[in-house]
C-alpha cells in the first residue's frame, strides 16, 4: 500500500489512517507515512475550511 499523498510504501513506516463519515457510514480515506503528509494533504485538499470547522451555537 502506498501513502496517498507522497506515494511512498506504508510497509516502511508507522502509517497513520484516516477514514471519514458518509451517510453515517465509515469510508477509508487513504493510508499516510507519516503525519506531515496528512497535513500537507488536509491544506492542499482544502478540508479545513467551511462548515466542517464553523460553529454556531444559536443555531
Amino acid at each position: 500500500m502506498e501513502c496517498t499523498y507522497c506515494g511512498s510504501d506504508l510497509a516502511n513506516y508507522d502509517p497513520v489512517f484516516v477514514e471519514a463519515t458518509e451517510d453515517d457510514e465509515r469510508v477509508p480515506v487513504g493510508g499516510f507515512c507519516n503525519y506531515a503528509c496528512l497535513s500537507a494533504y488536509i491544506d492542499e485538499e482544502a478540508l479545513t475550511y467551511g462548515d466542517a470547522c464553523e460553529w454556531a451555537p444559536e443555531e
